[in-house]
Formats: structure tokens, C-alpha cells, sequence
């Protein structure tokens, strides 16, 4: 399906309200998106079936279940064993970002990001994922 044919769905998952409020904003803003927020790795792994999203965006950082381990346990899942992961966070010396990637995610947005240009990025990482 053209990426762009619809709004896209996407599920963030981040234990800082302020960062997740601005990620929402900002993608939301874009007229692009719709944004289901997670604050916990639990959350998401009980909301992700439903809401059939079409891109995660995870932050690595985060108490009880990291984003990488969230990730893993996604990827055991039948409906979303198949959904590209984004990771946003602020561990990005490259020997960090070549970890995430190597362990399955398909790009890394490095915090702090610009919201201005949030949406844009995701929406090409998305088309790049689903193609075009």
C-alpha cells in the first residue's frame, strides 16, 4: 500500500511525558499521522495488536523494559513481528547506532530532534520501509 495513500500509524513508546507530548505534536502536525503513545514497554506490548501499527518508534532508555528488549519481545509477536522499529534516543555514538541496527531496527533519530523536521523524517523512513 502507498505509504502516503492513508495516515499512518504509529506507536511511540517513551517513559518521558514531556518528550512525548512534543513527539506527538509534532508528528500529529504533519496531518500524516496517527500517534498512539505508550509510557512503558508493558503498554505497548498490550496496545500494539489493536492498533496495527505501521512503524514503532522506541526510546532505548526507559525503566522496567528497555527499548531493546520491547523490541524483541515485539518481534515475537505474530501482528507485529514484521513492523520497522525506529529508535529515538540520545545513545548515538556510532558503535550504539550500529548495535540497534545490527539487532533489527531500521534507524536510529537522534534526541534531541527537531520537531519542525519530525514528521518529514519519519514519513521517509516509512516510504523507504513500505516503499512508495
Amino acid at each position: 500500500m502507498n505509504a502516503e495513500a492513508r495516515r499512518m500509524r504509529i506507536l511511540y513508546v517513551e517513559d518521558e511525558p514531556d518528550i512525548r507530548e512534543v513527539t506527538r505534536l509534532a508528528l500529529e502536525f504533519s496531518g500524516r499521522f496517527e500517534v498512539r503513545i505508550c509510557d512503558s514497554g508493558d503498554q505497548a506490548l498490550r496496545e500494539s495488536p489493536s492498533f496495527k501499527p505501521d512503524l514503532i518508534l522506541l526510546d532505548v532508555m526507559m525503566p522496567g523494559m528497555d527499548g531493546l528488549t520491547l523490541m524483541n519481545r515485539l518481534r515475537a509477536e505474530a501482528q507485529t513481528e514484521a513492523t520497522p522499529v525506529v529508535f529515538m534516543t540520545a545513545k548515538v555514538q556510532s558503535s550504539e547506532v550500529s548495535r540497534y541496527l545490527d539487532l533489527g531496527a531500521v534507524s536510529v533519530i537522534p534526541k534531541p530532534f527537531d520537531p519542525r523536521t519530525l514528521g518529514d523524517r519519519v514519513m521517509d523512513i516509512l516510504v523507504k520501509h513500505h516503499g512508495s
